[in-house]
Formats: C-alpha cells, sequence, structure tokens
C-alpha cells in the first residue's frame, strides 16, 4: 500500500456516559472531537449521534444535523454516518440520517449478528443514567437485525438513490461471503472498502490467526477490487490497527472502539488515538492517506454533493 487511510469513529453507540468522562455526547462535543481527530491524520470520520441530555445513542436526524455542517466546515475529511445506528433501532430509524444527509461514505453491517455488550456490567459498579445498565443487559438477549433484505434495501436506497460508497463491517467470515453475494449480483461495485472486525463478543475474537484468515479469504473473494482496513475493540485496537497495517491493511481508530489509550489510561479524545496511530504508521514508513487520497482510492463522490 502506498497510503494508508485511518478511519476514526469518536462516538459509537456501545459505550455509556458513565465508562468515560471523555466519550462525545453533545453535538457540540461530537463535532470538537471529530474536527481534532481529522486534524491528527483520520482522512474519514465515523459518526454516531446521542442524546444530549442523557447520552443515549440516537437515530434523530435533527442532532445529526447539529453537528454534521460544523465538521464539513472545519475539515475535509471524509464523513461516514452509521447505518448501524445502536441496539433497538429499526432500519428505517438506521436509515432516516443517512437519507437526509447524503452522505460520501456510511457503514453497512454485513449481517444479522448477536452483539454481546452484557460482559462490560461486570467492570462497572455504578451508572449516572438509569438506561446505561439496561441497555448493556438486554444486549444478552438481542439480535442486531440487517437480513439480506436489509442490506438491499440500504444498497438501493444509499448507494444507487443518493451516490453513497460503503465501509462493508464485516465482524466474521461469513460476512465476507455475503458481501462476495452482493458482488455477484452487481449490487455492490469496486472498490469495496472492507472493515474486517475483531474482539466484539458475537463476532470474530481478536486472535492474530483470524486476521490473517480473513485476509487470506478477502484476498480470495475479492481479488485487486477491494480496499482493506482493520477495527478491533478494547485493549487489541492498537495492536491489531498494527498488525493489519504491517499486512497491507487501513486502519480504524476511535472512542466508539476503545475508550483507552494505554493499559488502565483512558484516552483523552479519539484525536489522541489517532495521533499514537499515526505515530506507529509513520515509524514504520508507512504515508497517511489525506481526505482527498482516501476519496481517489475509494472512489468517492465528493464533499461538494452532500446534503448538509
Amino acid at each position: 500500500m502506498s497510503k494508508v487511510i485511518i478511519s476514526c469513529a469518536v462516538t459509537g453507540s456501545v459505550h455509556t456516559p458513565s465508562m468515560s468522562p471523555y466519550l462525545p455526547i453533545t453535538p457540540e462535543q461530537i463535532a470538537r472531537d471529530a474536527i481534532d481527530a481529522a486534524e491528527a491524520g483520520a482522512a474519514v470520520l465515523h459518526l454516531h449521534a446521542r442524546d444530549p441530555e442523557n447520552g443515549k445513542p440516537s437515530a434523530d436526524p435533527k442532532l445529526f444535523m447539529e453537528f454534521l455542517p460544523r465538521i464539513k466546515q472545519s475539515t475535509d475529511a471524509v464523513v461516514n454516518i452509521t447505518t448501524g445506528g445502536g441496539q433497538h433501532m429499526t432500519i428505517e430509524d438506521r436509515l432516516a440520517p443517512p437519507l437526509i444527509a447524503s452522505p460520501e461514505l456510511c457503514s453497512l453491517n454485513m449481517g444479522s449478528m448477536n452483539f454481546g455488550l452484557y460482559p462490560m456490567l461486570g467492570k462497572y459498579t455504578s451508572f449516572t443514567h438509569e438506561w446505561e445498565g439496561a441497555y448493556l443487559e438486554s444486549s444478552r438477549d438481542l439480535i442486531f437485525k440487517n437480513t439480506f433484505a436489509d442490506i438491499e434495501k440500504i444498497l438501493e436506497q444509499l448507494g444507487k438513490g443518493h451516490g453513497t460508497r460503503f465501509e462493508f463491517e464485516c465482524y466474521d467470515v461469513g460476512h465476507l461471503y455475503t458481501l462476495a453475494h452482493f458482488l455477484d449480483r452487481k449490487l455492490v461495485t469496486p472498490p469495496l472498502f472492507v472493515q474486517t472486525i475483531f474482539g466484539l463478543l458475537g463476532g470474530q475474537g481478536a486472535d492474530t490467526e483470524n486476521l490473517l484468515h480473513a485476509r487470506r479469504i478477502a484476498d480470495k473473494l475479492f481479488g485487486e477490487d477491494y480496499q482493506w482496513s482493520v477495527m478491533a475493540a478494547g485493549r487489541h485496537q492498537i495492536p491489531f490497527a498494527t498488525m493489519g497495517a504491517l499486512n497491507g491493511a487501513n486502519v480504524r481508530v476511535g472512542l466508539e472502539d476503545s475508550l483507552f489509550i494505554g493499559k488502565g489510561t483512558l484516552a483523552k479524545s479519539s484525536a489522541e488515538q489517532v495521533r499514537l496511530m499515526r505515530s506507529i504508521l509513520e515509524s514504520l514508513s508507512l504515508e497517511v492517506a489525506t481526505p482527498q487520497q482516501a476519496r481517489d482510492i475509494l472512489a468517492l463522490k465528493g464533499g461538494d454533493l452532500v446534503k448538509f
């Protein structure tokens, strides 16, 4: 690889406010952290929204529109809006923000899956907001739903309807085969941006063998028609991104995926993780992609064609 794209996921829907005082909650905080991450070297900003009153994940398009214009005005980074949303959101909920914003890029989970957050209940003894504990516990008996029909709907409405391209989130090898199915049907077009994800309960474990196996299968299925990226949860974030980069991958960091910058040390921002990742990449003689280079690599429509 000549350039490495750093994606940054600044808040997500996995962690709850009581877990870190640095997790951005309000639109102003999300905008600030996204801009700081872009200035630190992130070419792609992966964005969720939260209720500013209690920090609960939200799919309210009005909240997205409170931070999207500010981010666009302050940075040239590629904006990537989630279609995964959060627990208990319907596909209509999850599609509402990107259908209004018409972004260059959206995440797209490549299948339904168990998404276990409940083990985090053993790490925290109290919560600031009543919803937090119940939210984590509910993941014990929850399936994140993204059926073939759901994926087709997202591809049709966002891909065909808005010229949006996708970060295909693959939590298991089976998700790679699902993506290959849509490629065979010509419902997706290369270059595919394939985000292989490790270390989340319900998906593939954070084992080196899994990372290398995922790469082998992706090579087998997609040949030269894809851009590989690696993301791992929690303490695996930086080591796995580094292993991925050494094997030709782009990388993703951010407080959505890990709240820490080192063992026992909370990251004060996603930008802090981006700076660390960038320093590692550059020490390995790898060059970090600019936003425009990322657009060219991923064949995006351009920031002038979004609606925010």
